[in-house]
């Protein structure tokens, strides 16, 4: 069966301390807590990846194409700066930011 690695690592505490859930393709597939490095196995195709801190917390859903044998990379943290912190009370999705590294 062909994989792909997703490689996903939470750089900075920040201002959450929970652990997080991790939402590939609408389902929760595992968590990642602070300063952790998480590797899932993925089957090739185009993905999308979202991560969310509690009910209302959430990071902004990202798309991917995954080959066999590709290793995806993503980088996520909390709010660094007490503004992003009160604007993701009104915006949710800025709460963790999620980039592809």
């Amino acid at each position: 069966m062909a994989t792909a690695t997703l490689v996903l690592s939470r750089t900075w505490g920040g201002f959450d301390r929970r652990t997080w859930q991790i939402v590939v393709d609408g389902q929760g597939t595992g968590t990642i807590d602070q300063r952790q490095t998480v590797e899932l196995a993925i089957q090739p195709g185009h993905h999308t990846l979202r991560l969310r801190s509690s009910r209302r917390f959430v990071s902004p859903e990202r798309s991917f194409d995954a080959r066999d044998g590709d290793g995806i990379r993503f980088t996520c943290h909390a709010p660094r700066i007490w503004p992003m912190m009160l604007a993701s009370l009104a915006k949710p999705d800025l709460w963790i930011t999620l980039r592809r590294a």
